[in-house]
């Protein structure tokens, strides 16, 4: 064969293929997270989200659709956003938050989801186990249990007087009493007698964060993130700097609004690593047979303003290991 018939006949055997990429259906999907459109990090989780998908060959405009709503942490807007998300009958949702995630369950059990930003799937029921997570939903977990005990060691290690823990939490989050359960059994081995703060509302937040302060002055606080907790985060800050009172938070939002020190996932890296299991889905695997995955990146925020107010000295060591100094 000469060389130019044979160079053509590659382009022929190439040519179906090509045409087959040119021609892949475009799929949808749907977002829900349960946070304002306006986070500031919102920008930096789509680009994330958007790479995590071009990584797997899924494009916006080419083979896939993006239909994304913003509830933030308003339950009702959440169901609200849901319905008509569903109503649009996309391939598969990406959804972040439990909040978000519950509501989602309650309205299908046959649209694949991808959650992400989610605590303690199991006890939440989203799996039956993080192996094989059965139903219609698989995803990426923000916390293991053992960050409770994390939290106390960092709290002990930026504020070492403290001496009694505030573990303010949801009585009816799942996650919570995880956290609670470990950090209870953690605390004496840190010098720390730990005090259960259980709240449904904002005005408890501030009734329970309160009452704690006055037993004493070395106390400090730890709290976990739930839709109530992050929605009021500007109050939390605002209690824990009028009442002295260090404190730990699982959320970069805390830290934003003066909280000591927040320890959490990297939201942009959840949504990056969804990326492959959207497009597993739509190649035609199964959710419930995707195990759920535990997280890998983790930040750290120190707010130095915060500590000077307080007369705190955060350690170099501490410092050096934060991935962001506010000051």
């Amino acid at each position: 064969m000469r060389r130019r018939d044979f160079v053509a006949s590659l382009g022929l055997a190439c040519w179906p293929s090509a045409l087959q990429a040119a021609q892949e259906p475009r799929r949808r999907i749907g977002l829900l997270l349960g946070f304002p459109q306006s986070d500031p990090l919102t920008p930096v989780n789509l680009a994330a989200l958007h790479e995590g998908l071009k990584a797997v060959g899924l494009e916006e405009g080419r083979n896939i659709q993006i239909e994304a709503r913003w509830p933030g942490i308003d339950a009702q807007m959440t169901r609200t956003f849901a319905k008509e998300l569903i109503s649009l009958k996309p391939d598969v949702i990406v959804a972040g938050t439990n909040q978000v995630v519950t509501i989602l369950m309650q309205e299908t059990q046959t649209i694949p989801i991808v959650f992400v930003y989610i605590g303690d799937p199991i006890g939440s029921r989203y799996a039956e186990t993080l192996a094989r997570p059965g139903k219609n939903l698989t995803g990426f977990a923000n916390f293991e249990g053992p960050i409770g005990g994390k939290w106390l060691e960092l709290l002990k290690e930026i504020a070492p007087q403290t001496k009694r823990i505030g573990f303010v939490y949801h009585p009816a989050a799942a996650p919570h009493l995880e956290f609670l359960e470990v950090s209870k059994a953690t605390a004496p081995s840190f010098g720390l007698q730990l005090t259960a703060i259980p709240v449904t509302s904002q005005a408890e937040i501030d009734q329970g964060i309160t009452a704690f302060a006055k037993a004493g002055t070395d106390g400090g606080i730890v709290v976990p993130p739930h839709a109530l907790t992050l929605g009021a985060s500007k109050l939390v800050a605002e209690l824990a700097t009028r009442h002295r009172l260090p404190g730990v938070y699982g959320d970069r939002i805390f830290a934003r609004h003066g909280g000591l020190l927040s320890f959490g996932i990297y939201p942009p890296d959840q949504l990056r690593r969804a990326g492959s299991y959207v497009r597993r889905i739509l190649d035609g695997d199964k959710p419930g047979d995707l195990p759920v995955q535990l997280p890998v990146k983790y930040e750290m925020i120190v707010n130095l303003k915060t500590a000077n107010a307080f007369g705190l000295s955060p350690p170099p060591s501490l410092l050096g290991r934060a991935d962001e100094v506010i000051d």
